[in-house]
């Protein structure tokens, strides 16, 4: 009945991010859109489950680019054009008039863009959500692709999806919503922000905070804390803080397991300094640690409040829980000069057997349109343990500052992306000095860790 379809019945795709061939995860997509539709995922996606309530009148629209968004894969051109066009001819034949089949091609074609934007770009950055704005249009195209884009991931494997990412899309779709509705956006992103505070405020009085103390904590934070972290977390990192102040320690460390989504949450608290990404980095990849995410923030008091997540080792809660504590250990002893990185890099093990099965060819690509203020860097290459620490110790040596970092992972290829600025707050527009960072980034990506040679 639909022969383009038919195409990738059981196809593979060679790589750790998708569990499933094309056509299962093509309509375990469609199975997701209809649990939110049914209203099973209000708890999980509750901003999903408010949008799809009113867009009753595009159903049909957001099923039919849920079940046709991979159907192009294993071409030679890009699947996501490919998927439009064939879009374009399946949509008619299921009874999808001209408008609303090109809607379908529309949100094909973009299908990936969302996902992208929300988890390697600084949200808080204001040409995020411009540039963003820019590619949707309207209000519409908004909801019906952060739709399609949580049950893709979802789709994608049963530990694929976390509250991590789900915040992430909240956000940027929070940020762009303004632009798109014809506003400026700069009044309801003071609204945005204002309300985040009052619900904070709420959240930390019920759990027993005092207002003076809470007020304290609300002007420690930048505007973007408020924008890209959950009312939950917020009060963590309070407790967090205030914990460490009681103490009298500028140190502390928390963290949160997960099984289902197999990810250790490790929330780190110390005195910012330029070379503390790299730090912390390394003492994970000491222990054989792999980051699969990370939100770098910093106060207006000169703390860094940074969040991990590893991917989970062990299944006992138990071994979970002393890994991390160990980690969090090892960064304690690293800043107080203790213990030399050097000396943790030395016992650092192996690469996983799976990850040397792959190759991921080397990327870096330096953009200074993406933000006004800052130079981005995008690098993809093969993951390891180590990888973050060696890219952030060569920024670091390049004299570069990283004021945001957006650390993901697509199974074996990782892809982290850096806003930085030279030391006098510049951006990187010299040839020169940029030739001198793509050869120094594409050498560490492209070089093939002695464990892995073995």
């Amino acid at each position: 009945f639909v022969p383009d379809f038919g195409t990738v019945v059981s196809m593979m795709q060679f790589n750790m991010y998708h569990s499933y061939t094309v056509d299962e995860h093509l309509i375990r997509t469609v199975g997701i859109v209809s649990e939110i539709d049914r209203g099973e995922s209000e708890k999980h996606h509750p901003l999903s489950h408010r949008l799809i309530r009113a867009l009753e009148s595009r159903r049909r629209v957001i099923y039919v680019a849920a079940f046709l968004h991979d159907v192009a894969k294993g071409r030679p051109e890009d699947h996501s054009i490919a998927g439009a066009r064939i879009a374009r001819a399946v949509s008619p034949r299921l009874g999808l008039d001209p408008e609303e089949s090109e809607l379908v091609a529309w949100l094909i074609e973009h299908h990936l863009d969302m996902s992208t934007i929300a988890q390697s770009r600084d949200l808080s950055d204001p040409k995020t959500a411009q540039d963003f704005a820019r590619v949707v249009e309207t209000p519409e195209r908004l909801s019906l692709l952060l739709l399609l884009t949580v049950a893709d991931i979802r789709a994608v494997g049963p530990t694929t999806w976390n509250g991590w990412k789900g915040q992430l899309l909240r956000t940027l779709y929070a940020v762009t919503e303004p632009l798109v509705a014809g506003g400026t956006g700069t009044n309801r992103g003071v609204e945005r922000i204002t309300a985040a505070q009052d619900g904070f405020r709420a959240a930390a009085a019920s759990g027993g905070h005092g207002a003076d103390h809470i007020e304290s904590y609300i002007r420690r934070h930048y505007a973007d804390y408020w924008l890209r972290t959950d009312t939950k977390k917020q009060v963590e990192h309070m407790q967090l803080i205030t914990g460490a102040e009681r103490a009298g320690r500028t140190f502390a460390t928390d963290f949160a397991t997960d099984t289902f989504t197999a990810v250790t949450e490790l929330t780190v608290l110390a005195p910012n300094h330029a070379r503390l990404l790299s730090l912390f980095a390394g003492a994970c990849a000491a222990a054989g640690a792999n980051i699969v995410g990370a939100h770098i923030a910093t106060t207006r008091d000169g703390f860094a409040l940074d969040t991990f997540l590893l991917q989970r080792e062990f299944d006992r809660e138990e071994d979970e829980r002393r890994r991390a504590e160990r980690i969090g250990e090892s960064i304690g002893k690293l800043l107080e000069g203790s213990i030399r990185l050097q000396t943790l890099m030395g016992r650092k093990r192996e690469v996983k057997g799976t990850i040397r099965a792959f190759t991921v060819a080397p990327e870096v690509v330096i953009d200074n349109e993406v933000s006004d203020q800052f130079t981005v860097l995008d690098v993809a290459g093969l993951d390891r343990p180590g990888l973050l620490y060696e890219v952030t110790t060569a920024l670091s040596d390049l004299n570069l500052d990283i004021t945001s970092a957006h650390i993901t992972t697509f199974g074996e290829r990782a892809v982290d992306t850096f806003y930085v600025t030279d030391l006098t707050n510049k951006k990187i527009v010299a040839p020169v000095r940029q030739k001198a960072i793509r050869e120094r980034l594409t050498a560490i990506l492209a070089a093939v860790p002695e464990a892995a040679k073995a």
